[in-house]
């Protein structure tokens, strides 16, 4: 007769994707700018196993008109974080979050008469 040893329990909870702290006062440093301005409302975040994701509404009971998505799994290739529209278009992807916020910030730039 073999002896078969009880394997150790091991925790089968998946690990969440977040964003840190330096990171989200660069997201909410923009999205208080932006409120300011008047174009947004509200925002949501969501942590899900392979994404973390800050959308941002123009009005509480509807679509995210952005997303700011992390990507670990991206690190290496297109980069880490995302800009995306309404429409699932890609507006700007790379390695600084504050290079690829920059797409955003232009909205806030406006002509003065």
């Amino acid at each position: 007769m073999s002896f078969q040893p009880t394997p150790f329990p091991t925790s089968n909870a998946p690990e969440q994707v977040a964003f840190d702290r330096r990171e989200l006062g660069v997201i909410l440093g923009l999205y208080g700018r932006m409120v300011a301005a008047g174009e947004w409302r509200d925002y949501g975040m969501s942590f899900l196993k392979d994404v973390a994701i800050f959308s941002v509404f123009r009005r509480t009971a509807e679509h995210p008109i952005y997303r700011i998505e992390k990507r670990p799994k991206l690190r290496g290739r297109q980069g880490l974080y995302s800009v995306i529209g309404m429409d699932g278009q890609v507006l700007k992807r790379g390695h600084d979050l504050r290079n690829v916020l920059r797409v955003l910030e232009r909205k806030l730039i406006r002509a003065v008469d």
